[in-house]
């Protein structure tokens, strides 16, 4: 008997065992991770908090909620308080604490946000007039593409 239909079978076996797909396991997902809120201490009497979430931010997103006081001509004169955030694909979260004192005649208080990705605005927020002599729970804010 010679050993050439041998090997070939042999070869043949192995290139069949080797083309086969090895078997799909499916990993089950891993479970998303829960964000708890840190314990917020309370909020000092001369305080006023402004708070929300942004709806609409990419995962590889830079947000940026600025609270201003503006004048008449809506340009920005002072800024109040501000937070970056990193997005995530899904809601933002903030919280922003200002004193109301800084208030002065004529001038206003807007809330603004932009999103930037590499260093391009992408999405901004339109600007809201804010009451600063209350704290508000603004709920979801869906940003808009940046002209």
């Amino acid at each position: 008997m010679s050993l050439r239909p041998l090997a070939l079978l042999c070869l043949f076996a192995l290139l069949g065992a080797c083309s086969s797909a090895p078997p799909v396991s499916t990993p089950s997902p891993a479970p998303l991770p829960t964000i708890t809120a840190a314990p917020i201490a309370p909020l000092p009497a001369e305080l006023r908090e402004l708070s929300g979430q942004l709806l609409g931010v990419p995962l590889a997103g830079e947000a940026e909620v600025a609270l201003l006081l503006v004048d008449q001509r809506d340009r920005p004169l002072l800024l109040l308080a501000s937070t970056r955030l990193s997005g995530n694909g899904g809601a933002l979260p903030f919280s922003l604490r200002f004193a109301p004192n800084q208030l002065a005649p004529g001038m206003r208080a807007e809330l603004r946000a932009r999103v930037s990705q590499g260093g391009v605005l992408t999405l901004h927020l339109p600007p809201r007039q804010i009451n600063p002599s209350v704290s508000v729970a603004l709920g979801e804010l869906r940003l808009v593409p940046a002209p």
